[in-house]
């Protein structure tokens, strides 16, 4: 699941990036960061710096939204799903 999340976020940190007509030079620039770490997001590294990738996405003018979501952890514990509807 990390590894759909990473892809995910370093196709849309590309996007954003192509839009704003930046290289991953001018974007590390602007957020601060290494030219590497902008490598390293689009790549879709799993592992990241979560400061220096806030940076990075505040400088493009996304956001990283946390959500409550049902996992499987959370079925193992026996809490109902997010979307069930109560009776």
């Amino acid at each position: 699941m990390a590894q759909g999340f990473s892809a995910a976020l370093a196709g849309e940190v590309r996007a954003r990036r192509a839009v704003l007509r930046l290289t991953q030079h001018d974007l590390a620039q602007l957020a601060g960061v290494s030219e590497r770490f902008v490598r390293f997001v689009e790549q879709g590294k799993p592992s990241v710096q979560l400061d220096s990738l806030v940076a990075v996405l505040e400088t493009l003018g996304l956001e990283l939204k946390v959500a409550a979501r049902t996992s499987q952890a959370a079925r193992a514990a026996g809490q109902p799903a997010e979307n069930s509807a109560e009776q």
